[in-house]
């Protein structure tokens, strides 16, 4: 069984369990003698099984799919909760004598946000903190609501047109992987860490520039979203925002891979913390990937 690619999931309960072993020769005799009543008492238990209703993640102390979408669900109500008091932080300071809204918020979510990501991520081997995933949630809805705030300030409408593209590429990539149209590869997730790793230095290279004033006045911009370069008459950060909302597209199709795998391997019940934390984050992503992508469109019309 391949292991997943998410490392919240290298725990050894979620690896291939050894076969039990022979009885010993000295208990054949003791188990022969006892077969008929075994069977009996299993065919007992196998009716019982039928019987019963079905065993969900509380009774089996195991993960589910149904109980990972319940603490996803749970999870973006709390994002959406905190995103309202971020959008109404961000546009409190406007008036005629103040027009501009404030980014505080929109900081205060994102550092906060990051912060606990980390935290999670490199703890969730040794123990899962539903408090710390539902804390991340909070951080990240002040800066879902923070930056949605700012960008509708500068393009009236952009947040209704990314929320619903978001919605349809989730749908749409949820919709080709349950029908086993698209499945995660051993090639194309290495494209794909190459291409995020790629991204991110580009990012980190872009951001350094803006910061010492390399860019020309008006072309630059966080990761190059206000580029004035153009390849074919299209701007790079146009390009740039199309291949990165293809990875994270892909980036959700490892994490229902992952979750999936889990389920089968029959991980404790706590690891549906971490595969709706693994879907929340790549969600949030590619919310802004879009966001940004329609700013930049709109910003060149």
């Amino acid at each position: 069984m391949a292991s997943s690619s998410n490392p919240a999931f290298s725990n050894p309960a979620f690896q291939e369990q050894r076969p039990g072993l022979t009885p010993p020769a000295a208990q054949t005799q003791y188990a022969a003698s006892s077969a008929q009543a075994a069977d009996l008492a299993a065919q007992a238990q196998l009716e019982g099984a039928f019987a019963a209703p079905s065993a969900g993640a509380a009774q089996t102390g195991r993960m589910t799919v149904e109980d990972t979408v319940v603490k996803t669900v749970g999870l973006f109500a709390v994002l959406l909760v905190t995103a309202v008091v971020g959008w109404i932080w961000t546009m409190a300071p406007v008036s005629v004598s103040n027009p501009a809204p404030t980014i505080v918020p929109w900081m205060i979510g994102a550092l906060g946000g990051f912060v606990l990501a980390m935290i999670v991520s490199f703890t969730s081997r040794k123990k899962i903190r539903p408090g710390l995933i539902l804390g991340y949630a909070a951080f990240e809805g002040l800066f879902i609501g923070g930056i949605s705030a700012f960008f509708e300030f500068m393009w009236p409408g952009i947040v209704v047109q990314a929320t619903i593209a978001t919605l349809s590429v989730v749908g749409v990539t949820l919709a080709l992987f349950a029908s086993g149209k698209v499945r995660a590869s051993a090639k194309a997730t290495k494209v794909f860490m190459i291409a995020m790793i790629g991204y991110l230095v580009f990012s980190l290279i872009n951001v350094v520039m803006m910061m010492f004033g390399a860019f020309p006045a008006g072309s630059g911009g966080p990761f190059g979203m206000l580029s004035d370069v153009k390849i074919m008459g299209i701007p790079l950060g146009v390009i740039i925002g199309i291949l990165v909302v293809i990875m994270a597209a892909y980036s959700l199709v490892l994490d229902f891979d992952s979750i999936q795998q889990g389920v089968r391997n029959g991980a404790p019940r706590q690891y549906a913390w971490l595969g709706a934390f693994g879907i929340m984050v790549t969600v949030v992503w590619l919310y802004v990937e879009i966001l940004r992508l329609i700013a930049i469109l709109r910003g060149n019309n």
